[in-house]
């Protein structure tokens, strides 16, 4: 006689099924079987397991103190006894209870959906008899007709086969029946409520799949996916309901929305996600970022900062409205100077004596790598004046000497221009304009064949402060003393030198002006000495400023900058004090003092950029920072 291969190790009886959930798993046998009930089984038992799907196998060896015990061979295997037939007998209840629990729950399916054995009326991934196995197929063989009534690999040929005391196990099998029904009834439940979410829905229903071992890190892989593309979904498309507000066309709300203010704006981005992102065009905000200040706009509406979203620079131009701010140094030196600087892109350059350093911001733009990136020398005493142009550092010294570097070369050239010190110097379309103490202003070419050949010398009867040429390169204005001329202020014709207007009249003697500048080919500011912020409009008038406004401390004021729109600031010769203002006010916005009484430093030069305020005072230099006050 052949024997049965070795049984399979049985699962615990509360873990569910690892094929098909119609296929229930066997029951473990008890571990002390009386002599009682050794009675032989039915000799159609081992045909029924078979056909159940069941592998009949040698039993475990009895514990010690029962009564039985091994013996010969016998028709259950080598080396079984009595108890090998009280484990035959054991077996035939578990495959009643198996066949029971297998039909609770193919009519708890029959009434879900009826298409399969998958939660919800999903199609399995397998058929019962592929679930089963090749003992299941034989016995399928053995009786053709007979099929279960819950789609699994137990046939109804046991039911008249074995019969007998169903016991507890029926009944605890009878009980998980019920509270499996009772769980199925609830998923229909919550599937109606989410019909419209079947996202979801789906989600919910694929926790019967992840009941197959295999499958959890599979379901949980693709439920996060699925959570990914719904939030991307809700994000991007407009909500569903609410007011039909919402469902116009976006040009239309648009044109709605235009009619906010900021407050409003930032209320509405608050709602929901998609109104966060439509209220985040910058469509919306250019006409608040106009009337801000320091927003990277210009008066004619021109975009300098087009990298940057319109709704970040409303939001720091705040800040600069409110004045807060977050000081720091970033430079020190041992002695005293009179530094100018310049910004491009990510560098700064700024004059140390002689020299002239070039160094990179810090992603922050608060902070400068303290290596330098290039040094370039070439003057005798102090750098008093630089400017940047064409990829050239045009720098004018104390020695009397104009200085042209090349930014990424070692290219340098210095030649005598003036008799004393160059207090200024400008280059703009490959002209050069300087000023000097000698009274004089000259016109150079930055053409390298012809470096060093002034082409006009203009007597200006003063000592020159401040120059600069006009955005059309026509003519350049000069500012001087104001001692041996009643007017400080001259516009010099660029391609004859000729006199061609001076502004105002009312000047007292000695209100020279410091720094003055174009804002457009129209306009320029200009401030010195009077204590006076004035802002000329050719076009208006050239004996008359058209506004101006007067620092509060009667200090000079030694330099000014602007964001070309509705923000000016001013540095003042005492306490190094930082003034800002609106030009459409004429008080003061705000005022910071970056000294203290012993070391009172004048601020010789401004700069600033959108988040940051930069000033050079004697001994150090200063960053005021908007962006994170």
């Amino acid at each position: 006689m052949v024997s049965a291969p070795r049984p399979r190790p049985a699962p615990r009886s509360g873990s569910k099924a690892a094929g098909v959930r119609g296929v229930p798993r066997a029951r473990p046998a008890p571990p002390h079987v009386t002599r009682s009930d050794m009675v032989s089984p039915p000799p159609g038992a081992a045909a029924v397991a078979a056909r159940a799907g069941l592998r009949v196998g040698p039993a475990p060896s009895p514990l010690m103190g029962s009564q039985g015990r091994s013996g010969p061979p016998g028709n259950g295997g080598p080396g079984e006894g009595e108890g090998g037939e009280a484990r035959k007998l054991q077996e035939g209840r578990v495959a009643r209870g198996k066949r029971r629990k297998g039909k609770g729950k193919g009519k708890a399916r029959a009434g879900q959906g009826g298409r399969g054995s998958g939660a919800e009326g999903k199609p399995g991934p397998q058929t019962a008899k592929e679930a089963a196995g090749p003992e299941a197929e034989a016995g399928a063989r053995a009786c053709p007709k007979e099929e279960a009534e819950g789609g699994g690999s137990v046939e109804e040929g046991a039911r008249g086969i074995i019969k007998g005391d169903e016991g507890s196990a029926g009944a605890g099998k009878e009980a998980q029946g019920r509270e499996y029904r009772k769980k199925e009834a609830w998923r229909v439940r919550t599937r109606r409520r989410e019909g419209a979410r079947p996202g979801r829905a789906q989600r919910r229903g694929g926790q019967a799949w992840a009941d197959i071992p295999g499958t959890g890190v599979a379901m949980a892989a693709a439920a996060g996916e699925e959570e990914e593309e719904e939030a991307a979904r809700e994000s991007a498309a407009r909500p569903a309901a609410g007011p039909a507000l919402w469902r116009l066309p976006e040009e239309l709300l648009l044109l709605i929305c235009s009619y906010l203010d900021m407050r409003a704006l930032g209320r509405l981005a608050q709602v929901c996600r998609w109104l966060r992102r439509f209220t985040s065009c910058d469509l919306l905000w250019r006409r608040i970022a106009r009337a801000s200040l320091n927003s990277g706009f210009t008066r004619l509406g021109t975009d300098l900062m087009t990298s940057v979203p319109v709704k970040e620079r409303v939001k720091v131009s705040q800040n600069w409205r409110l004045g807060r701010c977050r000081e720091a140094i970033l430079l020190k030196w041992r002695c005293s100077q009179m530094p100018w600087m310049q910004l491009e892109d990510d560098s700064l350059y700024i004059s140390q004596a002689n020299f002239v350093l070039a160094y990179q911001f810090r992603p922050d733009g608060a902070s400068l790598n303290r290596r330098p990136l290039g040094v370039f020398a070439g003057h005798d005493e102090d750098v008093c004046h630089f400017v940047l142009a064409n990829s050239h550092i045009i720098s004018a010294g104390g020695d009397g000497k104009i200085g042209v570097h090349k930014i990424h070369s070692t290219f340098t050239v210095k030649y005598s221009a003036h008799e004393q010190e160059v207090n200024c110097v400008d280059c703009k379309g490959g002209i050069i304009v300087s000023g000097s103490r000698d009274r004089t202003a000259k016109v150079w070419p930055l053409a390298s064949g012809r470096l060093g050949q002034c082409l006009h010398t203009i007597q200006t009867e003063d000592r020159v402060w401040s120059i600069a040429i006009s955005p059309l390169l026509s003519s350049f204005v000069t500012g001087t003393a104001c001692c041996g001329h009643f007017s400080p202020l001259r516009i010099w014709d660029l391609n004859s030198g000729q006199l061609m207007t001076h502004l105002g009249s009312d000047f007292p003697p000695g209100a020279g002006v410091l720094d003055v500048m174009y804002e457009s080919p129209f306009t320029l500011l200009s401030c010195g000495y009077d204590t006076y912020v004035r802002y000329w409009d050719l076009r208006t008038s050239v004996r008359k400023c058209v506004m101006e406004w007067e620092e509060p401390h009667d200090s000079t004021l030694y330099c000014l900058q602007t964001d070309g729109n509705h923000l000016l600031a001013t540095g003042s010769s005492y306490y190094g004090v930082v003034r800002l203002w609106d030009r459409r006010q004429r008080a003061c916005l705000h005022a910071f003092p970056l000294t203290s009484t012993p070391l009172s430093s004048p601020v010789y030069c401004l700069r600033l950029t959108t988040k940051h305020l930069y000033a050079a005072l004697s001994y150090n230099l200063h960053v005021l920072d908007f962006q994170n006050p």
